[in-house]
């Protein structure tokens, strides 16, 4: 006798692509959420869809010091300073799942990709605003 094959649910695979009117209002939320929390934290936040899901970023003014750069870097203090305005923070990735059910990627600079997240609630579905507040340590 062979063993019987089980269905089990990934919350890393699938989803179903976001409609544009739960677009317009999980940017509203975000945005609202950002603001409340973490103004002045960023200059501006990159909120994108793409099928099923989400990709938040977000950018930062840069800190450099006054002696930055050393006199052999490639560019001016001018053109870094621009490049690290223009490079994103990613935050994290949504996977939508109808009804406001969201899975939570969170982006790891240590494997520089999204990895499944668990919300802090311990559930892998949550709200959009429970994700990026989880992610948005990076705006610290």
């Amino acid at each position: 006798m062979s063993p019987q094959k089980k269905w089990v649910f990934d919350p890393d695979t699938g989803g179903i692509k976001i409609p544009d009117p739960v677009k317009h209002d999980v940017e509203k939320r975000i945005t609202s959420i950002a603001k409340e929390h973490f103004r002045g934290k960023y200059t501006r936040l990159d909120i994108r869809f793409k099928s099923q899901f989400c990709y938040i970023d977000a950018y930062q003014e840069p800190e450099v010091s006054n002696d930055w750069p050393p006199v052999d870097w490639p560019e001016t203090r001018e053109e870094y300073i621009e490049r690290l305005r223009n490079t994103p923070i990613h935050l994290c990735r949504l996977r939508y799942f109808g009804d406001d059910r969201w899975g939570f990627a969170f982006y790891t600079y240590s494997n520089m990709k999204y990895e499944l997240s668990m919300y802090p609630d311990s559930e892998f579905f949550g709200k959009p605003e429970n994700a990026f507040l989880a992610s948005a340590m990076y705006l610290q």
